[in-house]
């Protein structure tokens, strides 16, 4: 039963992620009423859906956000029986759709009504939409639209910050961190503004793990607040669900570039330049710790990167046709003039939805288990499935929730000395430290006293002889 839930609740997680990234790009400010129709168009056309689906999706994130996206908690699904002859409607739909892709569903089932394919009534709107969408219908139409705009991507820029922020990693130096001075390879993600090139947040780490990725725009949005979307490449950390999760709960769409496409991703390749040669002025400094490097690169950006005249920044004013001032203009000043107002979240909100999830047992002594230490929660607990919560960064706090139950901190178990499968040794027979070896002092001092007591027995020995010679 608790694997059965588990499934229906991934399944809405994962459904209601698809529905936002559907309608992500209808979530843009300052698009009007006649774009919004346009691109609402596109996107059922390419998907496979009604324009009506999508205005049902919006809705419902106007109003719960992200929760509202989740499809309703059902029991039991209904069985419904499939015409004997489904196979061959899905591919006379997929057909109709091939030959007038603006077709809707609702059309398309009429159309092989009107045929006497199928008895009317028997073949459902939504049936004939889901199997469709596992079909793939769409996708071909989707990666025309995707490959149209290989050759425009060398001159995009968007008109203002935080409307897009590009994200990567590189390698950085070696360092000697590792286990006896091992050293260790670090790696720079980063989070870099489209427009005006500024750095949100960039850091070195140790790893490469999924959760280096998560920390860069966790500290990225408290900082500077939400932004409009984000554009990654495909690499394993950017297609992490645990991220895809983080961003959508906070309304933030993701796009992925091409496969393959280099230019896609100038101006976070061009940063990277900016990256090799601090990393060649770190190695001159002789630096030898993590945070010693992630110093010295804080610097480096403020006082360096920030403040230089940016080549980028010029070409896209000089394409626009606006004179440029001799001296340039700096990523700082691209950023500090925006007249874009920035859209501050708090930080609890921002915290909530980069924590992490899993489930976890409650066994008979009230705790659970968890990167091998044992979390104390409550005794009416017991046997039940909870979630737990927690921040990559600091597993130690873990927030419980379970159904009528509040959520809680779960403390890690103490085992008191009565119980420890070591227990301390009383102070009356525990070792203490010496001065010196008391045996040796007392074998010195005895082997003195022999000594004294020899030369005594001499000096005796000595004076009789010479009272025997007298006599």
């Amino acid at each position: 039963m608790n694997r059965a839930k588990n499934t229906a609740k991934k399944w809405q997680e994962d459904e209601a992620l698809r529905r936002f990234k559907l309608i992500s790009p209808l979530l843009q400010e300052g698009l009007d009423e006649a774009r919004k129709l346009q691109i609402r168009e596109q996107i059922a056309t390419e998907n496979g859906i009604s324009i009506r689906t999508l205005y049902r999706y919006e809705k419902s994130w106007r109003e719960d956000e992200f929760q509202g996206l989740k499809p309703c908690d059902r029991e039991k699904h209904r069985r419904q029986d499939l015409p004997d002859n489904f196979e061959e409607l899905l591919q006379q739909a997929i057909q109709l759709k091939r030959e007038v892709p603006k077709r809707s569903v609702a059309q398309i089932i009429a159309i092989l009504e009107l045929e006497h394919r199928v008895a009317p009534g028997v073949l459902k709107r939504s049936t004939l939409e889901r199997h469709l969408y596992q079909a793939g219908y769409g996708r071909r139409q989707l990666q025309m639209y995707c490959d149209a705009r290989k050759s425009s991507s060398k001159r995009f820029c968007k008109p203002h910050r935080m409307m897009l922020i590009q994200a990567d990693i590189k390698y950085g130096m070696k360092l000697p961190i590792g286990k006896k001075g091992a050293y260790v390879q670090t790696y720079l993600s980063s989070a870099i503004d489209d427009h005006s090139r500024y750095l949100l947040f960039s850091r070195f780490y140790d790893n490469q793990e999924e959760t280096i990725v998560e920390d860069t725009f966790h500290q990225a949005i408290d900082r500077f607040g939400r932004f409009d979307s984000c554009y990654f490449d495909n690499g394993s950390q950017y297609v992490a669900r645990q991220l895809r999760f983080s961003l959508a709960r906070l309304g933030i769409p993701i796009r992925f570039a091409p496969l393959k496409s280099g230019k896609s991703k100038g101006k976070v390749e061009r940063f990277h330049q900016v990256v090799d040669a601090f990393v060649r002025e770190a190695k001159l400094q002789k630096v030898k710790t993590l945070e010693e490097l992630n110093h010295y690169w804080e610097i480096y950006l403020e006082e360096y990167y920030h403040k230089l005249p940016h080549d980028g920044i010029r070409e896209y004013y000089e394409g626009l046709g606006v004179q440029v001032p001799p001296e340039g203009i700096s990523p700082s000043q691209e950023w500090n003039r925006d007249s874009r107002a920035l859209t501050y979240l708090d930080r609890s909100v921002v915290a909530e939805a980069f924590l992490h999830h899993e489930k976890r047992r409650v066994d008979k002594g009230g705790c659970i288990s968890f990167r091998g230490r044992r979390y104390e929660t409550k005794p009416s607990l017991i046997g039940f499935e909870v979630e737990i919560s927690y921040d990559p960064s600091a597993p130690d706090k873990i927030t419980v929730r379970h159904p009528g139950i509040g959520p809680f901190i779960a403390r890690p178990v103490r085992i008191g000395s009565f119980c420890d499968k070591a227990p301390a040794l009383p102070v009356s027979i525990q070792a203490q430290e010496a001065s010196s070896s008391r045996l040796l002092n007392a074998l010195e001092k005895k082997h003195e006293e022999s000594r004294e007591r020899t030369a005594d027995a001499i000096s005796y020995a000595d004076l009789m002889k010479g009272v025997s010679g007298n006599v």
